[in-house]
């Protein structure tokens, strides 16, 4: 990433990322128990993370897939930090969920990487054959 554009185009992708598993949490929620809709968030989120990650890697593409990986899990953390933490909820209780923190972070790192990798070594290959 070179430019505060490009930057800006990374993190626009992150917020995207992070309000779409915040509406799967929410709307889960409000339809279902607490761990149903924790469970439901840990199928979403690495799905959620791939199709972001596909669009910003077909897209645009300015960030290494390893950037964009940890700037996507920074980004939900921080947030799901000081918004849904602290100022939501009042509480860091949230973080003592493995199923409902730490694991749906791994699955995004994991989605948005292996996403990455497979576009950009789509697109190098494609540029040799042309």
């Amino acid at each position: 990433m070179s430019t505060a554009k490009e930057t800006g185009i990374l993190l626009a992708h992150a917020f995207v990322l992070w309000v779409l598993c915040t509406a799967t949490m929410g709307i889960g929620m409000a339809l279902t128990s607490l761990e149903t809709a924790l469970i439901i968030h840990l199928i979403a989120a690495p799905i959620i993370a791939a199709a972001v990650s596909w669009v910003y890697f077909t897209r645009f593409s300015h960030a290494t897939p390893m950037q964009a990986a940890i700037l996507f899990v920074v980004f939900v953390i921080v947030v799901d930090f000081f918004v849904v933490g602290l100022f939501i909820q009042g509480s860091l209780e949230m973080f003592k969920s493995f199923l409902g923190t730490q694991l749906p972070f791994i699955l995004i790192f994991t989605a948005t990487y292996v996403v990455g990798i497979y576009i950009t070594r789509r697109q190098a290959a494609a540029r040799r054959e042309a």
